[in-house]
């Protein structure tokens, strides 16, 4: 690679981030329907060319701050569930992680309000699935091959267990309750025990 390759390569990259960075900021800010392509670009300092050179145009990019919101909360969720060696203490890491994350501004608005909305229900259910959702399935398993869940299918249970924390993410992003998240694990941990053998 020449010397002027890779800094065009480098300018292309800078430019592709500077997009992300500042569609993030102002979807978070004023929510898919408040922001245009125009403001989109002043803010990034580019052209409307070098948007549509990175991106098919707003929903696209839209899509592309999603899949990095959901990938930086999947981290969270894995990094607080890998820090446990037992399988019990990964799953309520994990499920207390996103419950944590979701509490984000930009989160709770891309992720949770606008993403399903903006892409349609399979779109975002598919990009969730292979994000956290994935987390959690994958740590179900594991509890129900050793024994610590009753046998049952694991996917069910793991959708079930999904919408219930995005719905939880969701109410407590909107309260102002000094308390929430520890009100909404107490509720959830205890749906979590009452599915373990005794």
């Amino acid at each position: 690679m020449s010397a002027e390759t890779g800094r065009r390569a480098g300018q292309r990259e800078r430019t592709r981030r500077a997009l992300l960075r500042e569609g993030r900021r102002l979807f978070a800010e004023h929510g898919y329907g408040g922001v245009g392509l125009s403001g989109i670009v002043e803010a990034a300092e580019v052209t409307k060319g070098a948007l549509y050179h990175h991106f098919e145009g707003k929903p696209d990019l839209f899509r592309a701050v999603l899949e990095e919101v959901q990938g930086e909360v999947a981290d969270t969720v894995a990094g607080a569930a890998d820090a446990h060696g037992d399988p019990w203490d990964r799953l309520t890491a994990g499920c207390r992680a996103f419950l944590a994350a979701g509490t984000a501004p930009d989160v709770r608005r891309i992720m949770l309000v606008d993403g399903p909305a903006v892409l349609g229900w399979s779109a975002w259910r598919s990009l969730d699935e292979a994000g956290s959702a994935h987390h959690l399935h994958e740590a179900l398993t594991d509890l129900v091959e050793a024994g610590v869940l009753h046998p049952q299918p694991v996917t069910p249970l793991a959708h079930l267990l999904s919408g219930a924390m995005n719905e939880a993410a969701l109410w407590l992003a909107a309260s102002e309750d000094p308390d929430g998240l520890e009100d909404v694990w107490a509720a959830l941990s205890g749906m979590l025990e009452s599915l373990r053998t005794r």
